[in-house]
């Protein structure tokens, strides 16, 4: 059985840095760092099986446009306890630990190409995304981010929104494909198709379901989905819509996009 808790010792937070270890191959974070973070308004939550430490979510205060939020930094679990919801639970703990806080948001990044990250940040958890960030830590080494540029995606997770809270229906809309999934010789490509103007209710965009693949195998074809996606993603926030969720096709997954202003943040 899978038990979720807050982290407060230094025992603690040295199990987190053997952990990080284990998932990234990277140095881990400092636990003078942790800790002060654990003190002055921010949280570790950690996913226990038994004494086993399997999980755990790290996020510290941040402050941007007069509003005070969280930065929610890093989430890992161990290899041998992924697709157990683990993920999710210690997600929706943090909304429930930031709203006793007084927080409003918590904000993250994540890998627009890894589309495990995105179904939960999105379809699960009803964060939207409007920023994007190229090459957002620079070159980055480790095992799963080494061979591309380090772009990102923000999420905004509005936790005492509606839209959090009560979940988001798309309206029933015609939705424009911002580019095709063309699949030929194993080397899927993504051929773009975007407006002069964004003015639809609804806008999709195709994305690979195993980009870590594809990196292994072609890094040329990868580099071609970051730029491709990176280009459609940063054009359609400018215009001011926020991706809401990602859905499963037959052969890829999609991201769904609608104007922000039509959301109940």
């Amino acid at each position: 059985m899978i038990t979720i808790r807050s982290l407060t010792t230094l025992d603690e937070l040295e199990d987190v840095q053997q952990l990080e270890r284990l998932v990234w191959s990277m140095e881990p974070i400092p636990t003078h760092q942790t800790s002060t973070a654990i003190k002055n308004g921010g949280m570790m939550i950690g996913a226990f099986d038994g004494d086993r430490l399997v999980g755990f979510n790290y996020g510290f205060p941040g402050f941007r446009d007069g509003v005070a939020y969280v930065c929610s930094h890093m989430m890992g679990i161990d290899p041998e306890y992924r697709s157990r919801g683990i993920g999710e639970r210690l997600k929706r703990t943090q909304r429930e630990r930031a709203l006793e806080l007084g927080y409003t948001m918590i904000h993250w990044t994540f890998d627009p190409l890894q589309t495990r990250n995105a179904y939960l940040n999105l379809t699960k958890l009803g964060g939207v995304c409007y920023t994007y960030y190229p090459n957002c830590y620079g070159e980055m080494k480790d095992g799963l981010n080494a061979g591309l540029p380090s772009d990102r995606f923000e999420i905004s997770w509005h936790i005492a929104s509606s839209h959090v809270a009560d979940g988001f229906v798309l309206p029933d809309v015609a939705r424009i494909p911002l580019g095709l999934y063309i699949e030929h010789d194993d080397s899927p490509e993504l051929r773009l198709a975007l407006p002069s103007s964004f003015n639809a209710a609804c806008y999709t965009l195709p994305v690979l379901p195993n980009i870590d693949e594809v990196k292994a195998n072609d890094p040329t074809l990868a580099m071609k989905w970051r730029m491709d996606v990176r280009n459609a993603c940063m054009k359609l926030f400018a215009a001011d819509y926020a991706i809401v969720s990602l859905e499963r096709r037959d052969a890829y997954y999609e991201y769904v996009a609608v104007p922000r202003d039509t959301l109940h943040l």
